[in-house]
């Protein structure tokens, strides 16, 4: 099941997106896509109401509104190694804050510190209840799904400061959507295929399967540490090919099985 979060006529809902998201359209089209809006959270046991909406008449939200984004860097070899970095020996987790978090067709806006922004596409595990200390069999019981996200970077600031909470917190730094995906299995999970595209040129292409460390070892390690929610995001890392964002560029990650996430940059002001 594919789950969306949306808003029509100022009211927030969660739908269940009908119909086949890679037709006529094309990547990114919600042509002829229809939501059954879910009666309660998809974070419980709901029912679908059987009342429907064209998505193309609603505004698309982020899949989820997390409490925290616990996010991995250096998960691809190829990617550390094109930054003059050294793989590190343990998941190496950092923070991105909620106030980072957009939806599809959200604008990214260029940080006014920074002058050198960069595209990350991951794929994004979206937890389903609360958990603690999650032992390695049962990590699939606290997986929700899988979205697209966007570890949106000011590459500059990275280098400068010793921390990363500016150069990859600041406001509109993590796009995710355009839902969750439901019907992944981890098997499945660990050999996805995910792009990133700029004004449609391809900039990255791998597969979840050059993580050097799965979504199994970063869910105990990172519970091993803290509570996770219902609704928080894990961001597993990203392949090779990151590049530099610009005002007026379009950026598209599209994973294989979810979807395609799209939003473009803008100069603030």
């Amino acid at each position: 099941m594919r789950i969306a979060r949306f808003s029509i006529d100022g009211n927030v809902a969660f739908g269940a997106v009908e119909g086949d998201p890679t037709g006529s359209g094309g990547p990114g089209s919600f042509d002829g896509l229809v939501l059954d809006i879910i009666k309660g959270v998809p974070f419980a046991d709901f029912e679908l109401s059987g009342t429907k909406v064209p998505l193309d008449k609603v505004r698309l939200l982020p899949p989820v509104l997390p409490n925290k984004v616990v996010a991995i860097g250096r998960n691809y070899a190829a990617h550390a190694a094109e930054l003059g970095n050294e793989v590190p020996a343990a998941p190496w987790a950092f923070f991105k804050p909620s106030t980072s978090v957009i939806g599809p067709g959200d604008n990214i806006v260029y940080p006014s510190f920074s002058r050198e922004v960069h595209h990350e596409a991951e794929l994004a595990v979206v937890i389903s209840r609360l958990c603690r200390e999650v032992p390695r069999e049962r990590v699939k019981d606290v997986i929700l799904g899988y979205t697209c996200a966007n570890d949106v970077t000011a590459r500059d600031t990275q280098q400068t400061e010793k921390q990363w909470a500016r150069a990859k917190g600041f406001d509109s730094s993590c796009p995710l959507g355009p839902w969750i995906e439901t019907g992944i299995d981890l098997a499945g999970a660990a050999d996805l295929a995910i792009t990133a595209t700029v004004n449609g040129e391809l900039r990255q292409a791998g597969r979840t399967g050059q993580m050097i460390n799965s979504i199994e070892d970063l869910i105990v390690n990172i519970t091993e540490a803290m509570t996770l929610l219902p609704g928080d995001v894990i961001l597993t890392g990203t392949p090779a090919g990151v590049g530099p964002l610009h005002p007026g560029d379009e950026v598209a990650v599209t994973i294989e099985g979810i979807g395609t996430l799209t939003n473009k940059v803008i100069s603030r002001g």
